[in-house]
This record gives structure tokens, sequence and C-alpha cells, in this order.
């Protein structure tokens, strides 16, 4: 029945018929409907029925042409003119970005690309190279790699046999890379999206589809040499992105397991009590304590004894101090964490970054493949009242067993390395951001002031194309003069070109600074030049 009907309701005539047919049943009264349907008489009950019957029938009838009539009510197409096409399930569509995401305008990717360019002028400084690795990759690379955060995995629909998912980082791809290409040292950084199923915060610069910066180093080197540099790589860039005061957390992840073997928790549950203790930068100690307890099964006493811990940091002297604990003494794990953070606190000082760091014994990093060093940039100053506040900016750590997991001879290739939260920080500078901010960087606008002139204003345009100069113009024929100028203003356009029948007569046209309105003359055959000496000053 739907493919006669949709023929039918292409054609407006067709509809309008259907409609009188349906008003002329619904008022043909008793009679007119049962004549003929029975060869003998039927009693009133089932005249109704009947009747009730035929008009629902109808009534059926009449939805379905509602639905499939075409939008335009059946006026304007006559007989024998195309289908129109009919789309009933996208009448109230609400548009908007899917949840977690949102559209950049100009004056955002302006300030995106102005910030992108910042970090990888810091990466190249340091010697990395870049690489890029697929949106997707196997379900089975990503999972049991980010502990209790797997649940926030996006998988895909099977797509002809393959399990894929979308990546959740930069750096698990980065080990498949390094372990499948059997690469044992490089220096690389990466700049790309990742997608998580989180609960999305967007004023805070969280969201399901997000920008990555990374910096790794992978090699067999001596200790905390490279770790160093990360710490040093980021608070380099944060400096200069100017988003504010910070500090660099730094922890041991065997220093880590240390404490929780100390303090009595089994080593099965080693990663779980991690997780909890990894929340303590946004949830009270507490709130922390009581999961730990009700959640995850540790004992009061255990949980006790590690919230003496984690609300120790400092710098060298809590190194010693921990150093003459006589708990940690005894496991030779901590103690091999704690020299690499002394080491580390001592390369950290020559690279005048040491105040920028806190050794903290509540950072935990929640990701499974962490294995030495790890580090997290927290803002300073903000609280949880601040539409900006963000805290954390940057995080990372060593992972030396991750690459191993994608190698055919299981070799294992050391790795450390940070990710910048670009993301966190464009909320915050965003925020900050005062007055308009420029989106092009066109430097020279072509104007003409009479008629006639499109065609040398293309001549021009085109030399100074050709000689690597930003320029643009109007893509009127004839402009008005004031249109043009206002452009200039409006998008901070620096100089503009305004072409005169009797400056051109002479050779010359007239160069504008467009903030301080002076003109001058200036020769065509020297134009060019004269644009880029004042481009430089």
């Amino acid at each position: 029945m739907l493919v006669p009907l949709r023929r039918c309701v292409a054609n407006p005539a067709n509809v309008r018929r259907w409609h009188r047919t349906f008003a002329s049943f619904a008022t043909a009264g008793l009679d007119t409907l049962t004549q003929g349907a029975h060869d003998k008489p039927m009693d009133r009950q089932e005249q109704l029925a009947k009747i009730n019957e035929e008009v629902q029938k109808l009534v059926a009838l009449k939805e379905k042409l509602k639905q499939l009539q075409p939008a335009d009510g059946g006026n304007g197409a006559g007989v024998g003119s195309a289908p129109a096409p009919v789309e009933p399930g996208n009448r109230n569509l609400s548009l908007k970005t899917a949840k977690g995401t949102r559209d950049y305008g100009p004056e955002a990717m302006a300030l995106r690309q102005r910030v992108l360019d910042q970090v990888v002028r810091v990466f190249r400084k340091h010697g990395a190279e870049t690489i890029d690795t697929p949106v997707f990759e196997l379900k089975e690379v990503l999972t049991g790699k980010y502990g209790e955060d797997s649940k926030l995995i996006y998988d895909l629909k099977d797509q002809g046999g393959e399990i894929l998912a979308l990546r959740y980082d930069l750096t698990v791809p980065f080990a498949r890379y390094v372990g499948m290409g059997n690469v044992f040292n490089i220096k690389r950084y990466h700049i790309a999206k990742v997608y998580r199923r989180d609960n999305p915060q967007i004023t805070r610069g969280r969201y399901r589809e997000f920008y990555q910066c990374d910096f790794d180093i992978a090699g067999t080197y001596d200790p905390m040499l490279p770790d160093a540099e990360c710490v040093k790589v980021v608070a380099e860039i944060l400096t200069e992105l100017g988003v504010g005061e910070f500090v660099v957390k730094l922890n041991h992840r065997k220093l880590l397991d240390g404490m929780f073997e100390a303090c009595g928790v089994p080593a099965d549950k080693f990663r779980t009590a991690c997780s909890s203790v990894d929340k303590l930068d946004k949830t009270p100690w507490d709130e922390v304590r009581r999961e730990m307890i009700d959640e995850k099964g540790l004992d009061e006493a255990t949980v006790d004894r590690i919230g003496e811990y984690v609300r120790l940091n400092g710098g060298v002297a809590l190194v010693d101090r921990l150093a003459q604990d006589e708990q940690l003494g005894r496991i030779k794990s901590a103690m091999e964490g704690l020299e690499d953070m002394r080491l580390l606190l001592q390369y950290c000082q020559i690279l005048q970054v040491a105040d920028r760091v806190s050794f903290d014994l509540s950072l935990a990093r929640g990701l499974d493949y962490y294995t030495g060093v790890i580090y997290e940039a927290v803002l300073q100053g903000t609280d949880a009242g601040d539409e900006i506040a963000v805290g954390s900016v940057a995080g990372g750590g060593r992972y030396d067993n991750l690459v191993g997991m994608f190698n055919p001879k299981r070799k294992q290739v050391p790795c450390v390395g940070v990710s910048i939260g670009v993301e966190r920080i464009f909320s915050i500078l965003e925020a900050k951001a005062a007055g308009k901010t420029r989106t092009n960087e066109t430097e020279v606008y072509v104007a003409s002031a009479h008629k006639g002139l499109h065609l040398k204003r293309m001549e021009i345009l085109n030399k100074l194309w050709s000689a690597g100069i930003k320029a643009e113009h109007s893509y009127k024929l004839n402009p008005k003069l004031l249109a043009q100028l206002q452009h200039c203003e409006e998008h901070q356009i620096p100089f503009a070109i305004v072409l005169g029948d009797g400056e051109l007569s002479r050779g010359v046209v007239k160069l504008r600074e467009i903030v301080s309105r002076k003109e001058e003359e200036v020769a065509l055959d020297a134009l060019v030049d004269e644009i880029r000496k004042r481009l430089v000053v």
C-alpha cells in the first residue's frame, strides 16, 4: 500500500481527490455505508460495528496521507512534475552539536592556531619530530591500558570483520607505532584529536572530542635525563602561553606501589587503590577514604595509613624524610623510586624549573601503563567557583613496558612523555581574551576609488601574490571606496592600495596606512619593495 500512496501524494490533485472522497464517506450516513454490504438485512448493532470499522480505516488512511503529503501542501507542483522528496522524519529536527563537542568560529580558531603554533615551536626547539596515527585502532590495542577509564572508550560498529574503537589518547597508538615499526629511539610530538565518552564540562575545557599535544622520548638512556626534559618542556609551554601561576606535581609509580605495600594493601589491589588516590585533586580525602573502604574493600587501618602519606608534599627534604621511613625502607621498589626522585629534583634545579615543581605523594595518575616518574601540571589561584578554573593542564610519565605489548619479539623500548591539555588552556585564554581577535593574516587590501578598475586591481593583486605578500580585494566590480576601507578596519588589515584614474595615468598608486589613515603615493614598479619594507617595520 505504501508504494502506491507515495506515488499518488506526489501529485497534489490526487491528494485533494482523496480528501474529498473521505469527506463524502464521512457524511453519507448509515444507509450508504451499509448498502450492498450484505445479502440479508443487518440489525442495528451489526450496522454500528460495520460503520465503526469503515470509519477507522478511513481515519487511518487520512493520517497516512498527512504523513506522506509533500511539504508544500500540494501547491506549486502540477501534474507531471517530478515527485517531491518526502522526509517525514526531519520535520522537527533539532540542530545542535553532539554532546561534549562544539563548533569553533573564526575568532576561536585564530586563538587555537596561535596556541598550537607556540606549542609546536617549543617541541621543535627540543629536537622533536612529528608523526601521525589513525584516529581509530583495533579495539584490542586499546583495551586493558587505561584501568577504570577503559569504560570511556568509544566503540565503533563492526565494519567488515574488525572490531574498532576511537583512540582514547595518543600514547597507546604511539607505543603501537614504535613496537610495530621496530623503532628503538625517537623523540616525537603528535597533535591530534582523541575521544572519550566522559561527562563533559564545557566551561572547564572538558569535551568528548578534544586535542592532545604529546611530547615523548623513546629509547634506552640514563636515568631521569629524558624525564627532566619533559618537565622543562611543560614549564616552557605554560610560561610562554601565559596561563597564570602553575605547579608541576611529581611522583613515582614505584614509590606509590611501595607505599601501598607498606600500608598493607594487597598486591592485586594496587591499581584500584591508585585509581582512588588519583581522585584527590578534585575530591576530598573523606570521600576517597569512603570509596577505598566501601567500594574497594580495603580495611580502615590500611586506608588511614595511606592517608598519612598522601597528604605529604615538598622537595628534596621530603625525599630525605621518606628515605628514613622504616616501613618504606624495607621495600626495594620504594627506595628505587626515591633515588629517581632525588636525581630528578637535582636535574630540575639545573634546568631552572625547581621553583615550578613539587614532589607530591597524592599524585597517582590512574592509567595502568605508567611504570616510573609521573607528573601533572596544575594551575594555581583558581577555585571551584571560578568560571575558568580547569585544574590540570598537562600530565604524563614514564611507561617502560607498553611498547613490548606491540612488538612481535616482545622487545621493550623505554618511553617517557607528557601531554599538554590544550583544550583546557583554550578555555582559559578564550575567557581572558579582551577585544576583537584578528582572524586573518591579510597584509594588503587592493581598493579602487572609481568604477571600471577591477581588471587593474586583479593585475596588482596577482603581482602581490607572486611576491609572497598576503593580499585580497573586493569581489564586486565597482565597490564603494568607503566600504572597502571599512573592511580593512574591521578585519585589522594594516595597509590598503588605493587605485585612481589620475594616479594610474602617472604610474603611481596611493598606499594607505589603515590605523593612522596616512596616505602617500608610491610608484607601481616600486610597490612590492615598499610594502615589504613597511611590513618588516
